[in-house]
């Protein structure tokens, strides 16, 4: 099935950043890099005031990855002895516990960073991975305006703090969506290496296919399996065996019995679950969402609508889709965003669709005084643009929605 992506090339691309945007945006720069330094100085990030490290997520990561330093790897899915590496990699014992829960692929990237002391380490992670992050962002909006959007996104702040690697997951899925016309075997390397997180990657499947992305697909396949080949060979099945294991172990821990607290989880399951829910109606809830999504998303994408429309369509379902959403992974919500702003650089912005944009914003700036699912309602906000987005170009004339029948 043949798909034409119609783009308005009469129109003359309008600026993105009028004045009080600019403005705003170097105003959630500021706070960000502000937050930063202040929970620096104050002991609060990085650092405590025993001269010890604190607690947050990045730890996983670096006991991860000593342990497959040590020749331990299937261990790094016992969590009794990888919590007791968190413990090393700090200098001192901690309540909680932060799980390794990826695929074996991504030990990789931990052994090599465990190769550093942790801080150090925790440092180059977010100084590697916010350039990747940035880099897609600007080249998905098309101007260095892209650079300064990208980094005031409040994202930033969630994934910086506790070295989560959201800055990887965004810039691979803002890779893989703005070069696959162009450059589809790239396009398809990006999405192959998302599998390291493969919550996120439940929908694109579906939209490749029916785009008929055959040979991002192919790419995006054979990256997958060589990558799983080689870990399978350089740690062996027990660790894939620890890893399958784990998932039962991980969804009882965090989905049925809450252990990470479910106000802390930003998708419906988390907001009903929250809110006093039953479990298997918190399920019903996100299974219809993944239906939904997954139907609307195979439509759009046989469509004729710009493919900004329909890239900006799959980042915010993806976050829509996934039961398993922390703070830290809506840094991705800047690439469904960065498409819309790249759109409205050629139509311009719909009424109230800033406004709408800033209320996402202020949602994910005040999850951490309230501790409830409000970056999900912020999701389901952009998502309500583009929806508004497919239905206004889809029925103006210029851009007509069309489902090839088989």
């Amino acid at each position: 099935m043949a798909v034409s992506n119609s783009e308005n090339t009469a129109r003359p691309r309008q600026a993105l950043l009028t004045r009080p945007v600019e403005l705003v945006s170097v105003g959630l720069l500021v706070l960000t890099a502000s937050y930063l330094l202040a929970s620096y100085f104050n002991h609060l990030w990085l650092i405590g005031a025993d001269g010890n490290g604190l607690p947050d997520d990045f730890v996983n990561v670096w006991a991860a990855g000593r342990l497959v330093l040590e020749g331990q790897a299937p261990s790094v899915y016992d969590w009794p002895t990888h919590k007791a590496m968190e413990q090393v990699a700090l200098g001192r014992p901690f309540d909680g516990y932060f799980g390794w829960h990826y695929p074996p692929n991504f030990l990789f990237v931990a052994a090599a960073l465990a190769l550093l002391p942790y801080l150090t380490a925790y440092l180059l992670w977010l100084a590697v991975t916010f350039p990747i992050y940035l880099a897609a962002i600007r080249t998905i909006i098309g101007e260095r305006s892209g650079y300064l959007l990208a980094a005031a996104f409040p994202g930033v702040l969630f994934n910086a703090i506790v070295g989560q690697n959201g800055f990887l997951s965004a810039g691979l899925m803002g890779a893989g969506l703005v070069l696959l016309a162009e450059r589809p075997v790239i396009a398809g390397l990006a999405f192959g290496i998302l599998t390291y997180k493969p919550q996120l990657g439940i929908l694109i499947p579906i939209a490749l296919i029916a785009g008929g992305h055959w040979r991002t697909i192919a790419a995006a396949a054979i990256v997958t399996i060589a990558w799983s080949a080689i870990s399978l060979a350089a740690f062996g099945w027990p660790t894939w065996q620890g890893f399958i294991g784990n998932i039962s172990h991980t969804s009882d821990a965090f989905l049925s019995n809450g252990w990470a607290n479910f106000g802390k989880l930003q998708t419906a399951f988390g907001l009903i679950r929250s809110m006093g829910g039953s479990e298997t109606l918190a399920w019903s809830a996100q299974g219809v969402i993944i239906v939904l999504a997954a139907v609307v998303i195979a439509a759009l994408w046989r469509s004729r609508l710009p493919y900004d429309v329909k890239a900006a369509a799959l980042g915010v379902a993806s976050l829509l889709a996934t039961p398993y959403l922390y703070a830290y992974d809506l840094t991705v919500l800047a690439v469904p965003l960065a498409f819309l702003f790249r759109r409205a650089g050629q139509t311009g912005f719909l009424p109230y669709e800033l406004a709408t944009v800033g209320a996402a914003c202020l949602l994910l700036l005040i999850f951490p005084f309230v501790v409830l699912p409000v970056g999900f309602i912020a999701v389901v906000l952009i998502a309500g643009l583009v929806a508004r987005r497919a239905v206004v170009e889809g029925g103006i004339g210029t851009v007509r929605i069309h489902i090839a029948l088989q």
